[in-house]
């Protein structure tokens, strides 16, 4: 039993007044070596116990309990805000006397799929915490995943007799455009990260001091197609620039070794280069790309400068760290001609992934073949034609 299980354990037969106390945070902080996904797992579980505690059903303990193993915190958190709404749905629509807590198995099995469809229907438009939201179909698919994920677990340990979330169909999702850059948008996306061109003046203000740490980290967005998530884990020691090299943490917590070419190595020694000659930086912090506070930069502050620049480049295209790891998915695959390869360094599992995303027809080439069919015959070549017709016809 490792000893986050024990402490969910301990949770569900009524030890412990907190899911993860203090303590446990504590116990679990000196067993394993803090680093970013440490600190961002033990926050993404206290998170899931406050949920557990306040907004879900009891037995939803035993099910987080039970998919520990299986899966990421990421992924546990995601079915536990996805789940807090489903149980909100039965509580308003099917059981209106009692609250979430108050919901037992006996009530889970007597779900019918006809329930879970209204569920999705519901979806639509709804209130939830004094908001009103909506869901589009690839979303109401994820909230669809995290109930048959649940219902399955209790079907398969016979806790319930009936699956019924397995007879509801997926909701059918309209295939969205990829969005991403061109070879041009991209050259000029670097050059207003390093010079500023077109920058309000408030953002103007702040970029001498962001400047080298922004193209370092555009450069690499673009050059390796790293997600968002993997770049504000970077540390200093995970970057080899004996062969071009670095170590990211993927999706599930396996690690991989990504390469980089002279263009993102220059970036990014340029940007090292600065941080060792500013005494401001403490002595203990090893993240790679710092916030101006001087501690490791979060996922938000990229997603904000990665729309400061792109705007000015490109003001139709909503840019996203993930439409730039497109990009250059695109590129690698139009370069290569290998979609395994491209899965490969992008890291995804299932290579239909990768088709589906980089293997599309792009933009350039729409362009291309624009002209490729003519409407009117040129009228030069219209007027000899003619004219051959008449001789023909005369003779």
């Amino acid at each position: 039993m490792t000893e986050l299980r024990k402490i969910f354990y301990e949770k569900s037969v009524g030890r412990l007044n907190g899911f993860i106390d203090k303590a446990c945070f504590l116990r679990y902080t000196i067993i394993m070596k803090e680093n970013y996904y440490t600190t961002r797992n033990l926050k993404d579980n206290e998170k899931i116990s406050e949920l557990l505690e306040k907004q879900l059903p009891p037995f939803c303990f035993d099910y987080f309990l039970g998919i520990e193993s299986l899966t990421s915190c990421q992924t546990r958190l995601k079915y536990a805000y996805d789940l807090c709404i489903f149980f909100d749905f039965l509580c308003r629509k099917k059981y209106p006397k009692k609250a979430p807590l108050d919901l037992t198995l006996e009530d889970l099995e007597a779900v019918t799929n006809n329930d879970i469809e209204l569920f999705l229907s519901y979806l639509s438009g709804y209130r939830y915490n004094g908001k009103i939201l909506t869901c589009d179909a690839p979303a109401k698919s994820r909230k669809l995943s995290a109930v048959r994920a649940m219902f399955k677990y209790f079907f398969n340990k016979g806790d319930i007799e009936v699956n019924n979330a397995a007879k509801v169909a997926t909701p059918k999702c309209r295939e969205k455009e990829i969005i991403r850059l061109n070879e041009n948008e991209v050259s000029e996306l670097l050059s207003v990260a390093e010079s500023g061109r077109g920058l309000t003046r408030h953002a103007i203000g702040y970029h001498d001091k962001t400047r080298v740490r922004d193209t370092a980290i555009l450069t690499l967005f673009l050059g390796t197609g790293i997600r968002i998530s993997e770049l504000v884990g970077l540390n200093d020691d995970s970057v080899n620039f004996e062969d071009n090299s670095f170590v990211v943490t993927r999706k599930g917590g396996g690690q991989a070794i990504l390469y980089f070419s002279d263009e993102v190595a220059f970036a990014l020694k340029e940007y090292i280069a600065a941080k060792k000659n500013d005494p401001k930086i403490p002595e203990n912090e090893n993240a790679l790309f710092l916030s101006m506070q001087y501690k490791r930069i979060n996922v938000r502050s990229v997603e904000f400068l990665v729309k400061k620049y792109s705007k000015t480049v490109t003001p139709l295209k909503k840019i996203t760290p993930h439409k730039l790891r497109s990009t250059y998915g695109t590129r690698l695959y139009n370069e290569t001609g290998d979609i395994y390869v491209v899965a490969d360094v992008l890291g995804h599992k299932d290579v239909n992934t990768t088709k589906r995303h980089y293997a599309a027809i792009t933009q350039e080439n729409r362009r291309r073949v624009a002209g490729a069919v003519k409407l009117h015959i040129d009228s030069s070549l219209a007027d000899s034609s003619a004219n051959n017709s008449d001789e023909t016809h005369n003779k």
